[in-house]
């Protein structure tokens, strides 16, 4: 239904299957910080808004390393490795 691609705006995605609305709270964690860890007061507020409008609530941690060297930063147009083990209901 919906991407919201601006800082600080959430959730990221509005989406409709089935005549059901999910909210979809995506985060870009960097390493080594666990990418399934999620801020829980955004996420209550996020929740607290999706009951509002009758939809469901999900988390999407996504875990960011440099490829060649995890201690290093993820750099543009550089090898990176991706962590993501998928939604989280909240």
């Amino acid at each position: 239904m919906g991407v919201n691609s601006k800082l600080k705006k959430n959730p990221q995605f509005v989406c409709l299957k089935e005549k059901e609305l999910h909210f979809i709270v995506v985060r870009s964690i960097p390493y080594p910080e666990d990418p399934s860890k999620y801020d829980t007061s955004l996420m209550t507020k996020i929740k607290e808004h999706a009951l509002k409008h009758e939809a469901r609530t999900y988390f999407a941690g996504v875990g960011l390393s440099n490829a060649a060297d995890r201690t290093q930063p993820v750099y543009l147009n550089e090898d990176y490795i991706v962590e993501y083990e998928g939604l989280v209901e909240i």
